[in-house]
């Protein structure tokens, strides 16, 4: 090799070596596992595919609750990631720590990125924003519960395959039948007894969950999840869960597992646990959320769930330019509609919504829609805005010790709910400093 060929290679490897070192690594914290622990490893890999300044990190740091911590944790020895996925029932923590966050729409606008925000679902953005309307966090994987179900299970229990229950009542007595007929060990289960059977139950069917809009209008809240409604709905489950014909799995997303693996022939779950039902192969289809016909005009309107990607201050200014690009790049219409088709999650923004249903992608799967209908169906009320506490994810721990005292047979549900309300109006209280 001539002096001057080697002079070149040394010269292209140090510019190379150079670019790499100028490539600012942005670390996204989150919590998405099985299928769609996929989805985030592929649009990272897409984004840092399509330019050369950023290289977005995936780091899966367990469940929503976990993740949660981890960050919290991180923040305090002052090693916090960019960004950080965190769960609906995390918001009022978020909201509460003003100082650790840097709104996402001074992100975007920092970084050069366009923010306006009618251009998201109204229902989706208003949740995840200040009173003014400033918003706090990118909403990545907004879902709404519905209703899966094995149609296998029901072909052999008798029950019309094509023709899901609708109401509590009907799902219930579907159960039986199902238990009964030996079509599946068990005919109910549920994830998140909080989100779907607390929050939801409350906004689907138009009652309060709390007072002061269910935290909206105020932080000072008193639950009121005593009400005969709620008390008549989880005595229902105790009852059933007597001889297996209802079945808990867990806390948050773990009897997703009972129906996938065929135990329990009904499920109500996150939207965005279509991904993993499709993987599995069984012979599934979907519902709305089942309603009380004793509600208050029901159905109403769900409220989100899932996540929203909140960003850490104390960054630099690469970083942010960085994050508002990323943003930017999940805006993008072509990937929030193959976000909804592939994941079961809502599309973020009315535009990729509008371009998925004028690809007739609904027509050949109108249960895809089931999700986005429930949050945009009616205007919410006072009582279906959602839920916003300064300390959500304790109260949810509060609940669920309190039902899993009553699903082992230990009290009934009306002692489960005045528990619930008498700890958690206390640990509110406290929250607030009172």
């Amino acid at each position: 090799m001539t002096k001057t060929a080697a002079a070149a290679t040394l010269a292209a490897a140090l510019f190379v070596s150079t670019a790499a070192m100028a490539q600012t690594e942005i670390q996204w914290w989150h919590a998405m596992s099985g299928a769609n622990n996929d989805v985030v490893e592929q649009l990272a890999k897409e984004f840092n595919e399509k330019q050369s300044d950023y290289r977005i990190v995936p780091v899966f740091k367990g469940t929503y609750p976990e993740t949660l911590n981890a960050g919290i944790a991180a923040f305090r020895a002052r090693q916090a990631p960019a960004i950080i996925q965190i769960f609906d029932a995390g918001t009022g923590v978020m909201m509460g720590a003003e100082g650790a966050i840097k709104p996402v729409a001074e992100v975007l606008e920092a970084g050069g990125q366009s923010f306006d925000k009618s251009k998201y679902l109204p229902g989706i953005v208003s949740y995840y924003s200040k009173p003014d309307g400033t918003m706090l966090s990118f909403p990545y994987n907004s879902s709404s519960p519905i209703l899966y179900y094995n149609k296998d299970s029901f072909q052999k229990a008798g029950l019309d395959a094509d023709n899901p229950p609708k109401t509590w009542p009907e799902v219930f007595d579907a159960a039986r039948k199902i238990k009964a007929s030996g079509a599946a060990p068990c005919g109910f289960t549920s994830t998140w007894l909080t989100w779907i059977q607390t929050e939801n139950f409350a906004a689907w069917n138009n009652v309060p969950y709390g007072t002061n809009e269910n935290g909206l209008a105020s932080l000072d809240v008193k639950l009121e999840v005593d009400a005969p409604i709620f008390v008549e709905h989880f005595q229902a489950l105790a009852d059933l869960a007597k001889d297996g014909t209802f079945r808990y799995g867990g806390r948050t997303s773990e009897a997703k597992q009972l129906l996938l693996s065929g135990e329990c022939a009904m499920l109500t779950e996150s939207s965005g646990g279509l991904g993993d039902v499709v993987k599995s192969g069984i012979n599934y289809g979907t519902g709305q959320l089942p309603y009380d016909p004793k509600g208050n005009g029901a159905p109403q309107n769900t409220i989100p769930g899932g996540a929203s990607l909140w960003v850490f201050a104390g960054k630099s200014d690469a970083e942010y330019k960085g994050v508002a690009a990323f943003f930017d790049f999940l805006s993008q219409t072509d990937i929030q509609s193959r976000l909804h088709q592939v994941s079961g999650y809502l599309p973020v923004t009315l535009a990729a919504y509008e371009a998925t249903k004028a690809s007739g992608f609904y027509e050949k799967n109108p249960a895809r829609e089931i999700p986005i209908q429930q949050m945009m169906g009616k205007a919410p009320t006072e009582n279906s805005k959602g839920v916003r506490l300064p300390n959500l994810p304790q109260v949810r721990d509060i609940m669920n010790e309190e039902f899993e005292a009553m699903l082992n047979g230990s009290q009934d549900a009306k002692t489960a709910m005045a528990k619930i309300v008498e700890r958690g109006n206390a640990a509110i209280a406290q929250a607030n400093g009172q």
